[in-house]
């Protein structure tokens, strides 16, 4: 019997389930950690005269994904710049992506909202005919026994 890890669960239930602002969010999350892990100890091997030891490449990759860049630390070998253009990229894709996120739930809940009053303005435009329709067939009935039987 296979026993799946935390990360194979969390794929398994991201895939199954339907989209929400709250596991978009998570796999946000978790690949930019990802990406600033991997990219603090990849730039600490490619270049490791400017970040001699993993502390100082997390640092500069933590500063670099988030578009802060404070520039105390800088790649100076391409490889190093490499890494720098791709997490720059990624930093630039999170900022979007989160604010794409935080838009789209402002959609959705307003979308909800409209269709719950149009529902609702439905639902007694409904009970107004039908009203109406019993009314009129009271009023047929008191005509109909008012005439009395041919």
């Amino acid at each position: 019997m296979h026993r799946w890890n935390l990360v194979e669960r969390r794929v398994e239930r991201f895939l199954r389930e339907p989209l929400s602002v709250r596991n978009a969010a998570g796999v946000i999350v978790v690949t930019t950690a990802v990406i600033v892990v991997g990219a603090g100890v990849l730039i600490s091997v490619l270049d490791s005269e400017e970040y001699p030891n993993v502390g100082i490449g997390l640092w500069w990759a933590l500063q670099t994904v988030t578009t802060v860049g404070y520039g105390d630390v800088a790649p100076k070998n391409v490889a190093g710049r490499l890494v720098g253009a791709f997490v720059m990229l990624e930093g630039i894709a999170f900022v979007a992506i989160i604010t794409a996120v935080i838009t789209s739930s402002f959609v959705a809940r307003a979308t909800r909202e409209r269709d719950a009053a149009e529902a609702k303005e439905d639902v007694s435009d409904r009970e107004l005919m039908e009203r109406r329709f019993d009314d009129l067939e009271q009023k047929l009935d008191a005509l109909a026994s008012a005439k009395g039987p041919h």
